[in-house]
């Protein structure tokens, strides 16, 4: 049972590093920087909002995040790995305290090159993007949080986003080429992952070993429009958005159906969301604007904002009312409200979405997102859920699986009761015997997980 570093651990710890590593001891400072957005839940926010790390490692290099690795491994000393902290359930919320290691200056692309680019787990991927678009060419994904998140923390705790609709979820196979790991052991390892050995540590909440380069796939550069589409009826919205997404002739990045009230709640757009309608948020590209305009056309729907992508400093991008920003925006007036992430059945797919939304009306108000699972156009829910408590959030969570819903838990911050894919078990569990054998990289956020000393026997990882 991993449990609160000693004292004598901790001045060990910094001994060793002093000199090496920046370190940052500030009670206030090292509080800020053990916390992500897990007060989206109502639940977690209970749970994990008084915990915090003991102090904060800011490795420049990897030879610094060698040195963190070895010493809290030599001491004892948990350690969990921070990116831009924009993760939804605790992922980068310290359990037992220990070290929490910020790998923001990690920040180097490495190269740029047929069709990918290998970057540092630290770069932010607004800045990414724009280094990447002197090329000509994009990440194909990106989460909603886009303007603050690092690469390696989405790949890391994030699991899909803006670009999903093309290429779906971070672990479909090709979207993440490589990763680069340091393990946590007295003599860490640096090992090299390719192919499907890349799951080891996507979606992994950092459990599973200290990322610290990642190699990516890229897509060209399209000049993105953001539009707005009002309908009189959230379904019709769904059945456009489903129709956007099967037409080869539109290019786009983004389907997003919404239905009334949520709309009321994004304040910068309200000239765009007429009250009592429901909205379909897209990323198109400039040049699929005719073919885009005569679908929703054909189904009466208003196209009330249509202008050019521009998320620098200073504007704020159409993403970011999508995925989970359209939770944020409801929370930012009213926290009575949290939120479900669930799978639409590829089959019968508007019938499930119908049904759902008529399931508990006064309690759900629907919101999608388009995204391609399995090789197949599917529907990704984020609703927004009134909490009374979390009895009743069980029984919610249960109506969906029991109508075919695939319901992915973010009101737990445990790896295996939070996926929808039991996968921690199985790929993920085993790679932490092997990268983290005493159980100190985020302890307490794989349950399933023993430590059962030195891992042996030989393991080819590519």
């Amino acid at each position: 049972m991993t449990s609160r570093p000693s004292p004598d651990a901790l001045a060990a710890l910094k001994a060793d590093l002093s000199g090496r590593v920046a370190l940052v001891e500030e009670p206030a400072r090292v509080r800020k920087r053990s916390r992500d957005f897990f007060w989206y839940s109502p639940v977690l926010d209970a749970e994990l909002k008084g915990l915090s790390g003991d102090l904060v490692a800011e490795p420049a290099n990897e030879a610094e995040v060698i040195a963190v690795a070895a010493s809290c491994a030599r001491h004892g000393v948990p350690l969990t790995v921070r990116g831009g902290g924009t993760g939804n359930y605790g992922q980068a919320v310290p359990l037992h305290g220990g070290v929490v290691l910020d790998v923001s200056g990690l920040d180097r692309i490495e190269w740029q090159r047929d069709g990918a680019v290998r970057t540092g787990p630290g770069l932010r991927m607004n800045r990414l993007d724009g280094l990447l678009a002197e090329g000509g060419e994009e990440i194909r994904m990106h989460p909603s949080t886009k303007r603050t998140a690092s690469i390696g923390g989405f790949i890391a705790g994030g699991s899909g986003g803006i670009g999903s609709v093309n290429y779906g979820q971070l672990r479909e196979r090709g979207n993440i080429r490589a990763a680069r790991v340091v393990t946590l052991e007295p003599e860490p390892r640096v090992l090299e992952l390719t192919g499907d050995a890349v799951n080891g540590v996507a979606h992994a909440y950092g459990t599973t070993g200290i990322v610290t380069a990642l190699e990516v796939p890229l897509a060209p550069v399209h000049p993105w429009i953001d539009v707005i589409v009002a309908f009189d009826d959230f379904l019709t919205a769904a059945e456009v958005g489903l129709a956007v997404g099967r037409d080869p002739a539109i290019t786009k990045k983004l389907v997003t159906p919404v239905a009334w009230p949520l709309p009321q709640w994004f304040t910068p757009l309200r000239a765009q969301c007429p009250p009592g309608q429901a909205i379909l948020i897209a990323m198109v590209s400039e040049a699929s604007l005719p073919a885009f305009r005569a679908t929703v056309a054909r189904e009466g729907g208003m196209i009330t904002l249509e202008t050019p992508l521009d998320d620098s400093p200073g504007h704020t991008p159409l993403y970011e009312y999508s995925w989970n920003h359209t939770t944020l925006q409801v929370l930012k007036t009213d926290r009575s409200w949290t939120y479900l992430q669930s799978l639409h059945p590829a089959d019968g797919l508007m019938e499930s979405v119908a049904e759902m939304a008529a399931l508990f009306p006064d309690e759900i108000v629907p919101h999608l997102e388009l995204i391609e699972f399995a090789g197949r156009l599917t529907y990704a829910g984020i609703p927004l859920l009134k909490f009374t408590d979390p009895e009743r959030l069980n029984h919610i969570i249960a109506a969906h699986e029991a109508r075919g819903v695939w319901i992915a838990n973010p009101h737990v911050y445990t790896l295996e009761d939070g996926t929808r894919h039991k996968r921690a078990e199985t790929d993920q569990l085993g790679f932490k015997r092997l990268t983290d054998p005493m159980g100190l990289m985020n302890p307490g956020k794989m349950r399933s997980f023993t430590p059962a000393g030195a891992a042996t026997g030989a393991v080819c990882f590519t």
